[in-house]
């Protein structure tokens, strides 16, 4: 079993993904990562959800910033998102992850916060068990 996915839209991304990954591996939990696109690859990112056996989510994503709840309108599982600085300095993908419909919950951190997306990940999945 995977205790955490990690998605990002876009390999632009890598540097956040570094410290997710990196803080992940340091508390010795599993996971896996994926560019999945909720924009360009829609479909085969639906699948990978629907497989997933992941115990939490960590989506990142900047400019619309639709991945995270793209993510959780496809599962009951904890989702986390990352918004990523790009244009509008990230309030952009901020405002987009934190405005999700009743319903489809996403958790935020701070733009660029991948370190506290991990450590919040690490969280949910302590309260877990």
């Amino acid at each position: 079993m995977t205790d955490v996915a990690v998605i990002s839209g876009s390999k632009s991304d890598q540097e956040v993904i570094d410290k997710i990954l990196g803080r992940l591996k340091e508390s010795g939990v599993s996971f896996e990562h994926k560019i999945l696109s909720a924009h360009r690859t829609p479909k085969e990112l639906e699948e990978y959800i629907e497989k997933s056996d992941a115990r939490v989510f960590i989506g990142v994503a900047g400019l619309s910033a639709a991945l995270p709840g793209y993510i959780a309108s496809r599962t009951r599982r904890p989702v986390i998102g990352v918004p990523i600085s790009s244009k509008l300095g990230g309030l952009d993908a901020l405002l987009s992850i934190v405005q999700m419909p009743a319903g489809v919950p996403v958790a935020c951190v701070g733009i660029d916060s991948g370190e506290n997306a991990a450590w919040l990940a690490l969280r949910i999945l302590d309260a877990r068990r």
